[in-house]
């Protein structure tokens, strides 16, 4: 993996690289921004671009989706509807995503019409795991050991190194979705089949010491940022805790990860918010899991704990204004509210919001969904504190007012 001194520290800006760059169009407060997707990501950009005065145009098929009810308007239409797509390059002048399974033809058509970023290029690498870490391994970032399943023959070629593993769909997998563990050939073959026989990546089950995540926002210079290192549980594939400063990584791990995100930025000549997420292992050693052309639930945290969040930083950058400081101003930990908080009594119920509301650090954040429902994300709540631990007790109360296990 990268370690070039010339990379910052986590929460200190890169320099433009020395190839030439796009000169985009600033795009100044005042006037429209565009969203493909209206989920909880697009409503939190929603309140950041309206923040620094921009009116948002979402575009979402739902008739009830979060950053819909908030956004200055909502065009309902399917991601591919050349006729909205047409409407809403009209009135922005510059569109971005909140989710990476968007069309990339979307894309390309906006992009004759208006500002665009991320652009067509790096949304659909990130949107093909087989892509993703074959681009990845070619930067000479270290990727998990895998194989690129096309096909049953594909599998009964498979080394047995990549036993035990996990298949997972080559695309439209998320928050554990089209993911199987599998200890196998048969276990693999049975798997793959039951996705429908679409390409997967078989990857091998690494010894993991701690899961951590990086956000970089860069501009349209090239100038870029990243936010300090969050180190990530996980339950059944879905994000439930994220706390940072990472309590596992040491300060030259978080280095080199913040090097290895800003050498993928780079090398997508990526324009917005990117999050990448990586396995540590023993002995120091990091791999890239994923990357998300997007802001990312694990940078949640940067609403309250940080001088910039990545929601306003993604609306910096799709602008072509200044890159705002990423710098953590208080430890902070962030608590995922699924569905299940409805019904952690074994009963149906509002989850204890006075409770969690007593905890003088809590921040909560509902993401304005009608209808919990298990593994349904719904919310979360960020806590702070003065020092780490004094974030760690206040979240241990939010938790227990919320019935989630720390």
């Amino acid at each position: 993996m990268s370690a070039r001194q010339d990379h910052p520290f986590p929460g200190q800006a890169a320099q433009p690289q020395d190839r030439p760059v796009r000169a985009p169009g600033v795009v100044p407060p005042g006037q429209w921004l565009g969203l493909l997707g209206g989920g909880q990501l697009g409503r939190m950009f929603c309140h950041a671009a309206q923040s620094l005065g921009y009116r948002v145009a979402v575009l979402d098929p739902a008739d009830d989706c979060p950053a819909g009810a908030v956004a200055d308007l909502h065009l309902r239409a399917a991601y591919d509807d050349e006729s909205a797509l047409a409407r809403l390059a009209e009135r922005c002048a510059a569109v971005t995503t909140e989710f990476e399974n968007v069309p990339a033809a979307s894309l390309e058509f906006l992009a004759g019409r208006c500002q665009v970023s991320p652009d067509a290029r790096a949304v659909g690498i990130a949107q093909d795991r087989i892509a993703e870490k074959t681009f990845i391994a070619s930067l000479g970032v270290p990727v998990a050991p895998h194989l690129a399943v096309r096909s049953g023959a594909d599998l009964q070629a498979a080394p047995a190194s990549l036993y035990p593993g996990i298949l997972k769909a080559a695309r439209l997998g998320y928050d554990g979705k089209g993911q199987a563990r599998v200890a196998g050939p048969a276990e693999a073959q049975a798997a793959f089949e039951s996705f429908g026989g679409v390409p997967c990546v078989l990857e091998a089950r690494l010894p993991l010491a701690f899961e951590i995540s990086v956000v970089v926002a860069r501009g349209f210079d090239g100038a870029a940022v990243t936010y300090p290192v969050a180190e990530n549980v996980h339950r059944d594939g879905i994000l439930a805790i994220s706390t940072v400063p990472a309590p596992s990584a040491p300060d030259a791990l978080g280095r080199r990860a913040a090097a290895a995100a800003l050498d993928i930025a780079a090398g997508l000549d990526y324009h917005g918010v990117l999050c990448v997420e990586f396995f540590a292992l023993d002995g120091g050693r990091l791999v890239v899991n994923e990357i998300a052309p997007r802001p990312h639930n694990s940078g949640h945290y940067s609403i309250d704990a940080c001088a910039t969040s990545q929601f306003e930083q993604q609306a910096r950058a799709m602008a072509g204004m200044p890159l705002g400081s990423p710098a953590l101003l208080a430890p902070a930990v962030m608590l995922n509210i699924l569905g299940d908080a409805w019904f952690a009594g074994g009963r149906q119920a509002e989850p204890r919001w006075r409770d969690v509301l007593a905890v003088p650090s809590a921040k909560l954040h509902l993401y304005g969904k009608t209808e919990a429902r298990r593994a349904r994300k719904m919310g979360h709540v960020t806590c702070l504190g003065a020092t780490a631990a004094e974030a760690g007790e206040a979240a241990a109360q939010a938790a227990a007012a919320l019935g989630i296990a720390l």
